[in-house]
């Protein structure tokens, strides 16, 4: 998978532990890095010490909505109904 002309390292958080601690207490990506979390139409940003870039994508894997630079602690940032996964990458 690529983002920005970038070949991502794509990470899947699978299970629900995996899932629910996402990003959190991990050292900032890189920018060849990404986390991608299947069934997740919204994302949240508490206890996380570094802005990212969230790309929401629908069942074909196609982006609907992209927020660049969520500072950390934001409560809610949403997909919209039509997505169906999101792939977090640094914020650049």
């Amino acid at each position: 998978m690529t983002s920005n002309g970038v070949e991502l390292k794509v990470r899947v958080a699978e299970g629900f532990f995996q899932r629910a601690r996402g990003l959190i207490a991990r050292p900032k990506l890189k920018d060849d890095e990404a986390l991608l979390i299947p069934k997740c139409n919204a994302i949240h940003t508490f206890f996380m010490k570094y802005p990212i870039d969230a790309k929401f994508l629908d069942a074909n894997g196609k982006v609907v909505k992209e927020v660049k630079n969520i500072a950390p602690w934001r409560f809610l940032v949403w997909g919209g109904f039509r997505a169906r996964s999101v792939l977090e990458t640094a914020s650049r």
